[in-house]
């Protein structure tokens, strides 16, 4: 069930995203966070549906790039708090408000979000940055209320298949994306779970223009020239998580991990960086 929760999870991109909850990346990888987040609240969750309610507390530090693309990288704090039901139901500042059930090999649920903003100004906060001068003229891309629908199949113990889409209810050209995803457990023993994900992510016709394109307008305004990316695959993401439990309520995750646009996200002239390096410190306390 570990793995299981780490790969639905993972591959969800709501802040602004990053790339939060999801992110996708516009936001210091909300996705990147939710990859983290999901492994450790993934044994909370699962004794949540054999045993009780579990309230989940987490703090650390993370990092990775200003915004998808962005040369610029970023290091600061990170919380997460999350409320699992014995029932199935969560609520969580991460993976949003939701229910999940598990059915054989099996793992479905549909959850309430919020892709978060990306500024063409330098804005940081404690969920991370949402902007970079770099992206001066190029103007406000506006949060999003969003739909989130996941599932994961372990094919064999310890190896899942996961699928995960995210559907903007406000703000819809915004787009919406699709990722796919395949994570492994490479080691796991009583107190310690290593984990490797590997995720595509595509885009919608709206998404790609609207993180990766410049417009007219925007190319006046900014410098940039002009560009019309089309939908399709526009980023693949390998991660590494080791969880560790220190006893029944405190646990430790680390993560490291790796971001690489592809075609024409990496064209994009927004795109400085087409691959960038994410990692992760968390600490976590389930009551």
């Amino acid at each position: 069930m570990q793995a299981s929760c780490a790969a639905q999870v993972a591959f969800i991109e709501t802040g602004d995203t990053a790339r939060s909850t999801t992110d996708p990346d516009h936001v210091m990888n909300n996705k990147f966070r939710l990859f983290t987040l999901a492994a450790l609240l993934a044994g909370s969750a699962a004794q949540a549906e054999d045993d009780a309610n579990v309230l989940t507390l987490g703090g650390g530090i993370a990092g990775g790039p200003r915004y998808s693309g962005a040369a610029e990288r970023v290091i600061g704090p990170a919380l997460a708090i999350d409320y699992q039901m014995a029932n199935g139901f969560y609520a969580s500042t991460l993976r949003g408000i939701g229910h999940g059930r598990q059915l054989g090999p099996v793992n479905a649920s549909v959850a309430l979000g919020y892709r978060g903003e990306r500024s063409e100004r330098d804005r940081d906060g404690l969920g991370g940055a949402r902007g970079s001068t770099a992206l001066r003229g190029m103007g406000d891309v506006k949060g999003s209320a969003t739909v989130m629908l996941q599932g994961a199949y372990e094919i064999v113990d310890g190896l899942e298949l996961s699928a995960a889409a995210e559907l903007p209810l406000s703000h819809r050209a915004n787009g919406r994306t699709l990722s796919l995803g395949l994570t492994g457990t490479l080691f796991e023993r009583a107190t310690d779970q290593v984990t490797l994900a590997l995720s595509a992510n595509v885009g919608d016709r709206d998404y790609v223009r609207t993180y990766y394109g410049v417009d007219t307008a925007q190319a006046a305004r900014s410098g940039y020239r002009q560009f019309t990316p089309k939908a399709g695959l526009y980023e693949v993401e390998l991660g590494m998580t080791w969880r560790h439990q220190l006893d029944e309520r405190w646990s430790v995750t680390t993560m490291l991990g790796l971001t690489a646009l592809t075609r024409d996200a990496a064209r994009s002239p927004l795109a400085r960086k087409d691959t960038a390096p994410t990692g992760a410190v968390f600490v976590a306390y389930r009551f």
